[in-house]
């Protein structure tokens, strides 16, 4: 019984959907030394590292669990997410609500007292902009609600810079717009496939408003600048060849997949899409720091003085 009531926990918490915020989080730690100033090639300070992918776990965790609560009546009449604790009464309205405000105390905690101010108001930020703004409101208001939403999902690169250097850099902002420019096509693929689930919670997803067809031109259009948006780390400087290439690759992989779906097999192929999509990112995050720490790129100081 204690670990059935264990796996529900920690099923609110979405840990899949985590994880990958978190590792993007921590790419961002590990790009900061050698680029931005003061900070040499190296790894990242270990308390920024230890403690800062912590309260960005706790937060995100938050988040999530209260994304539960808010989305609760819409869980219960959506195949996917009929599972849920709460949508099967397993856990209640409270213990959902006590657990998601722990963690989210907790991440503020951690992160204000052990990390930076910087990057607990950050956190912060992107906590209520997921929880409240995109789930309680953008969720249910417009159909472009994932792409307004979509910088709460976009800012843990952010978070992971800041935790190691307490500033804003053009570099974070480049990996924020990425995942911001990534999460429409990656969130439309998975719509597509369950667009009578949305229909009949009455959520409006682009392919429950506008249709199918609509979806898919629109899951294009977001790749192609996707692909264009990815190039900035190398055009900037930032990244090198090693990057490049690997970007280039996987572009050109989501743009097939983009293009196939408008013309798609199956009824399935929305999912290879969304599935692809989740490969991709993570694949993308790892060439930026594999090239970060093989090829040693030159940094905005070293093209200056260059200059």
């Amino acid at each position: 019984m204690a670990k059935s009531t264990f796996g529900e926990y920690l099923e609110l918490t979405k840990p899949r959907v985590v994880a990958l915020l978190v590792f993007c989080a921590v790419i961002g730690m590990f790009l900061v030394p050698g680029i931005a100033p003061g900070f040499p090639m190296g790894l990242p300070p270990w308390r920024a590292l230890v403690f800062g992918t912590l309260g960005i776990w706790l937060a995100s965790a938050s988040a999530a669990a209260f994304n539960h609560l808010i989305d609760q009546r819409i869980d219960k009449v959506m195949a996917r997410t009929a599972h849920r604790p709460l949508a099967t009464g397993h856990l209640s309205p409270r213990q959902v609500f006590v657990f998601a405000l722990g963690l989210g105390v907790l991440s503020m905690l951690v992160l204000v007292l052990l990390v930076n101010t910087l990057t607990a108001v950050l956190t912060f930020g992107g906590l209520i902009g997921y929880a409240v703004v995109y789930t309680a409101y953008l969720k249910r208001a417009t159909p472009q609600n994932i792409v307004i939403g979509g910088l709460a999902g976009a800012i843990p690169p952010v978070l992971g810079w800041t935790s190691v250097t307490g500033e804003l850099h053009p570099f974070a902002l480049q990996l924020c717009l990425i995942i911001f420019v990534w999460t429409p096509p990656h969130f439309w693929a998975l719509a597509i496939f369950r667009r009578e689930d949305y229909s009949r919670a009455q959520v409006p997803m682009l392919p429950v408003t506008h249709g199918v067809v609509y979806t898919r031109w629109h899951v294009l259009f977001y790749t192609i600048l996707l692909f264009l948006v990815t190039m900035l780390p190398y055009l900037m400087h930032y990244s090198g060849l090693l990057y490049l290439g690997g970007a280039v690759v996987l572009g050109a992989g989501f743009l097939y997949y983009a293009v196939r779906l408008l013309n798609p097999p199956d009824e399935l192929f929305s999912m290879k899409v969304f599935n692809f999509s989740i490969v991709y990112l993570m694949a993308l995050f790892a060439f930026l720091l594999v090239d970060h720490y093989l090829v040693a790129p030159r940094t905005v100081m070293e093209i200056t003085v260059g200059s």
